[in-house]
């Protein structure tokens, strides 16, 4: 750290593991076509870049790596050597070297002096050779502000992948190209001097001030929320003016704040072209990485939240979907399968789905492996609908594999995945057609800070239920509800519905009976249920805040929030009061 309290290694870290992860897609565009020059400069820009900033702090191993397969480059560059699998495989090992140095910085650690073998690998010879001295293509006297020049020669943030702007004179590199990737969705390319306009209008600033922000304007929504109630009870023509006007102020900051937040999903997604290809080369398959939407916005929280269901769906689809190439020719598929990662918004969430074209999932195979491991019954199997076989596959401890390996993993994982996304307040969902492909949609709101929800009434307590999963709300009388296998059903325009009463979920008995019940129709999955509730308040946007020390841990709660009445409001965790519908017992649903 210099004297005047920059650190030029916590950068220098920032900004080489976002080389890192376009390089692992580079290099995945480029073994898919060796021939493309501006794919060929990209990567050898990003292994230049990261030498740089290795020269500049000293850390030899990091140099000689990442000059080991410029020289490699240049040989393709120049034609005097083509690039071959074993170069790929070189590149790609190097780019999970670098990480796992990056890693070692990060914790302080000295760097270990990398592999001759890898480096000859790498280079592309068949000869033993030791490490070359490096002369590093950096001027004498670089200092800290030549060292972020550097850096940012190819950091934009409005840039897209491979996309750089020139370099400053104190460190002269190749001229600039976008790179392509191995089959990306229909992106405008940003050219060099867009690119560098765009980083002069950037600043880094640090995530705690933003969530401050963020904390601020909940606060300010929690306020405007309690001037709206008291309202209508007040007629003051000016009043009116004055808390009209400051809704909308509150809203337009609301986004301008969340929409700091904000960041592609291409932040993730550039992971993964180089995941798949590793995993199908482990399992000697041919796998094609089809990448839509990355452009899709997220909240930062959310993006990075995603990474890990993300990769065991990805992983999941190549290793348990796509079929072995004899396999697919037999079915008359080609032998190359495919696997889409795509992403969209969808009103105020995003849908971000993971497919492939590979035998699908057997709901028969799914029921009998369930039975089998003591999951549920013969009897309450044999009425599940082939949805709701699905949906066995995220009970803890499922697998329909019959051996272990280093990627099918021991029956864990879905169950994983599935707790993750209903920690982001989202929901997954699996479709199937068997012999043809398989799919899985993820959907999670825009943003964790502040959720569209409506809200009901029991008695006098108020809870509120996510937006995105309200269908509608209905009004009935108790000769449309039915008895079923002792569950009780709505009879909803000829699709009956689980029926759930909040009141007996919460142990509060029957309650007063009345002509009409209040119900909402909510949505789980594939799943729709009936929530019987007193009353219905209408829409409100709540500021999410973490539940009371009594009711953490307990199912079927997902936070807490102030309502424009003063109120507190319990968030209400719609796939947890739908395992309850399906239970079709209150006593059940509390003592899980």
């Amino acid at each position: 750290m210099s004297a005047d309290g920059y650190d030029a290694r916590a950068d220098f870290l920032i900004e080489a593991r976002e080389i890192l992860d376009r390089l692992g897609e580079q290099v995945v565009a480029l073994e898919q076509d060796p021939g493309d020059r501006s794919t060929l400069d990209a990567v050898f820009r990003g292994f230049h870049t990261i030498k740089g900033g290795a020269g500049f702090l000293d850390l030899p191993p990091m140099v000689h790596l990442c000059h080991a397969f410029e020289d490699r480059i240049d040989a393709a560059r120049s034609g005097t050597q083509a690039l071959d699998a074993a170069a790929f495989d070189g590149a790609q090992r190097a780019v999970d070297l670098l990480l796992d140095m990056m890693d070692a910085l990060a914790r302080g650690e000295a760097l270990a002096e990398v592999d001759a073998a890898l480096l000859r690998q790498v280079r592309g010879e068949n000869a033993p050779a030791a490490a070359p001295a490096v002369a590093l293509d950096l001027p004498d006297n670089l200092d800290d502000l030549d060292f972020d020049a550097l850096l940012d020669s190819l950091h934009g943030e409005g840039s897209i992948p491979g996309a750089a702007p020139p370099a400053p004179p104190a460190a002269p590199m190749p001229k600039p190209a976008p790179a392509s990737t191995a089959k990306p969705g229909a992106v405008e390319k940003a050219t060099p001097a867009q690119a560098a306009a765009e980083t002069e209008l950037t600043v880094r600033v640090d995530v705690r001030r933003l969530d401050a922000l963020v904390n601020l304007v909940g606060e300010l929504v929690l306020a405007r929320n309690r001037l709206k109630t008291l309202r209508p009870g007040v007629q003051d023509e000016n009043l009116d003016r004055a808390v009209t006007a400051l809704d909308t102020v509150t809203a337009r900051l609301q986004g301008a704040v969340m929409s700091a937040r904000m960041q592609p999903v291409s932040r993730v997604f550039t992971r993964f072209p180089k995941l798949a290809r590793d995993v199908a080369r482990q399992l000697d398959k041919q796998v094609e990485l089809v990448v839509d939407g990355a452009e899709t916005e997220l909240d930062r929280n959310l993006v990075e939240a995603l990474a890990d269901p993300l990769v065991h769906l990805v992983r999941n689809a190549i290793d348990h979907g796509i079929e072995m190439p004899a396999v697919r020719r037999a079915a008359g598929k080609p032998e190359q399968g495919r696997v889409r990662l795509a992403a969209q918004q969808e009103g105020d969430h995003v849908a971000i789905e993971v497919s492939d074209d590979g035998g699908g999932i057997d709901p028969e195979a799914i029921r009998r492996s369930a039975i089998r491991k003591g999951l549920i019954d013969t009897e309450a199997a044999a009425r599940l609908s082939e949805d709701e076989c699905l949906a066995l596959l995220f009970l803890p401890g499922f697998s329909t594999r019959t051996e272990v390996s280093d990627l099918s993993g021991r029956g864990v994982g879905m169950d994983v995945v599935q707790s993750k996304i209903r920690e982001l307040s989202g929901q997954v969902q699996i479709q199937s057609d068997l012999g043809k492909g398989s799919r899985f949609i993820i959907r999670v709101p825009l943003t964790l800070a502040i959720l569209p929800t409506l809200l009901v009434e029991l008695d006098d307590d108020v809870y509120a239920l996510p937006l995105v999963r309200v269908i509608e709300v209905v009004t009935h009388d108790d000769s449309e509800v039915l008895w079923m296998d002792g569950q009780k059903i709505l009879d909803l325009r000829e699709r009956p519905l689980p029926v759930l009463s909040l009141r007996e979920w919460l142990g509060l008995g029957n309650g007063v009976a009345s002509e009409a019940t209040r119900g909402v129709v909510l949505q789980a999955g594939e799943q729709r249920f009936c929530l019987l509730v007193d009353r219905v308040v209408g829409r409100e946007e709540v500021v999410i805040k973490a539940l009371p020390r009594s009711l953490r841990g307990l199912p079927g709660y997902a936070g807490a929030s102030l309502v424009g009445d003063g109120r507190m409001a319990l968030i209400l965790d719609v796939d947890a009061l739908l395992e309850s519908a399906q239970r079709g017992s209150s006593a059940t649903a509390r003592g899980r």
